[in-house]
């Protein structure tokens, strides 16, 4: 049997709305990667689009690529799958991804804090949010992890 050769290497990333995914991890898996999106979703882009999901994403030709970016932007899914229901200011069910659900998320966290909800003032207090006990094991603070400490010049050890 004859292989035939790619001109594409396994080890290129490829590029999916401001995602790099790397080109030998299948395309259930790869899409993944991108924030956002879950195996749920993930599946359901693979059977819609008619995409096989054991191949490979450096197998994916410019046109797939393209209509995975155009789906992502505008999907056509379930109600139950998106990850934002009637939302506050518009009243619409959208589904962010990237960079986009990270801004969203960190402005609710703000006007939570604005209105001084419960949710709100344990943001600001640093406490836990959804109902952790606090009297022993919660994170607390900024994670520090161990420095070196620097030895002034001149002194002898």
């Amino acid at each position: 049997m004859e292989e035939k050769k790619s001109n594409i290497r396994q080890d290129t990333l490829i590029r999916i709305i401001s995602t790099d995914i790397p080109g030998n991890t299948k395309i259930y898996v790869g899409l993944k990667k991108i924030k956002g999106i879950s195996w749920n979703l993930s599946n359901a882009i693979c059977t819609i689009l008619r995409l096989d999901r054991n191949k490979r994403m450096f197998e994916l030709k410019k046109e797939e690529i393209e209509k995975i970016e155009e789906f992502l932007k505008n999907p056509k899914i379930p109600v139950w799958m998106v990850n934002r229901k009637k939302d506050l200011e518009s009243g619409e069910n959208k589904h962010l991804i990237t960079t986009e659900l990270d801004l969203q998320k960190e402005f609710d966290i703000r006007r939570m804090k604005k209105v001084k909800s419960y949710k709100g003032v344990r943001h600001l207090t640093g406490l836990p949010v959804r109902g952790q006990r606090t009297k022993a094991h919660f994170r607390y603070g900024k994670a520090v992890g161990v420095s070196k400490s620097k030895s002034k010049p001149g002194a002898t050890k």
